[in-house]
């Protein structure tokens, strides 16, 4: 009878423990509930300060989805982004993929301050950073999915990490699918969180070449539809104008849906990046038809890719630091 009980009180025990992601696979123990006890409001803090700046902007819930993903893809999800440049620390804002691009920093900061004020010392930014990736993606019209918590922050950053793991507009399919899978996502995870393009800008400069010389014959791309072509070319000239800014998605910018996948379809996928989901591999174009035929199953599916990717190499238990400010290691 008493083994019985004992028995009884572990599982019950166990039932209680958290979700927690295996560190074989993830890296790192990761839970919902982290924050339960120690900072109770901090999802919710979190959640009010993008609300606030999404209103404000709508852009900005973009440029939030892409900070978890342009972090997640250096060194993991350690907030080594965030960094600004100081003694030994080269900031990854300098590389290519970021530079006069990564933006809406002074959101996460704001974010910080709270939860400082909150519970001091206690949330990252890494985890502020998947949050806030989370309430973007809910807040423009997207999915939901709980946010594994935990994760902690880097003392260090990598410039040459950021040039050469983050995939490039103009890389090739199977170069952006091996910068995936070096990271431990497959080709269902690339094409799943390429639909984040439905809400966003891009500049000139990431797809002039597919205007005006895609081979180096001196021709357009030609997958890419001749009259949305002409259309670009009257706001992104040959030389000039690189930083004129073009919606990713034309049909619904600002609204997390499956019309990026659509214009995939024809041919009116603005990056060479997302128009080669559709052309250059055969599995990758069934996903592309499959999520524009279907929205849930697109939304089912991001959530699923977003977890995955938010667990890429996390620092936990005593590794990393809480910083206090994300743009700077503790002292």
């Amino acid at each position: 009878m008493a083994k019985s009980l004992g028995f009884i009180l572990v599982l019950s025990l166990v039932s209680l423990v958290p979700l927690c992601f295996s560190a074989e696979t993830y890296g790192g123990c990761l839970n919902p509930q982290f924050y339960d006890h120690s900072c109770p409001k901090a999802k919710e803090i979190v959640k009010s300060i993008v609300a606030k700046a999404v209103r404000k902007e709508a852009r900005t819930g973009a440029s939030l989805l892409r900070l978890h993903f342009h972090d997640c893809f250096v060194k993991g999800c350690d907030a080594s982004l965030l960094l600004d440049s100081s003694g030994t620390i080269i900031s990854e804002k300098r590389s290519n993929p970021n530079r006069n691009s990564a933006r809406k920093f002074e959101v996460i900061d704001e974010i910080k301050a709270a939860l400082e004020k909150e519970c001091p010392g206690t949330v990252s930014c890494a985890d502020i950073l998947a949050l806030a990736a989370r309430d973007s993606t809910v807040l423009t019209g997207g999915p939901s999915w709980e946010v594994p918590l935990g994760r902690r922050d880097a003392r260090s950053a990598s410039l040459s990490g950021s040039n050469n793991d983050i995939p490039a507009p103009n890389n090739t399919f199977q170069t952006i699918l091996t910068k995936f899978k070096r990271q431990g996502l497959d080709i269902v995870d690339l094409v799943t969180l390429s639909g984040s393009h439905t809400i966003g800008n891009a500049r000139c400069t990431s797809f002039r070449q597919r205007l005006y010389n895609q081979t180096g014959n001196g021709k357009p791309d030609n997958t890419l539809d001749p009259a949305y072509a002409a259309q670009l070319r009257t706001r992104c000239p040959k030389s000039g104008g690189d930083q004129n800014l073009f919606f990713l998605d034309y049909v619904s910018p600002t609204k997390f849906d499956n019309n990026y996948f659509k214009n995939i379809l024809v041919y009116k996928g603005l990056l060479n990046s997302d128009e080669i989901l559709f052309t250059r591999n055969e599995e990758s174009k069934e996903l592309v038809k499959k999520y524009a035929n279907d929205q849930g199953l697109f939304f089912q599916q991001f959530a699923k890719s977003m977890v995955k990717m938010g667990n890429i190499s996390p620092l936990t238990g005593t590794r990393g630091e809480i910083r206090k400010n994300c743009r700077r290691v503790n002292a």
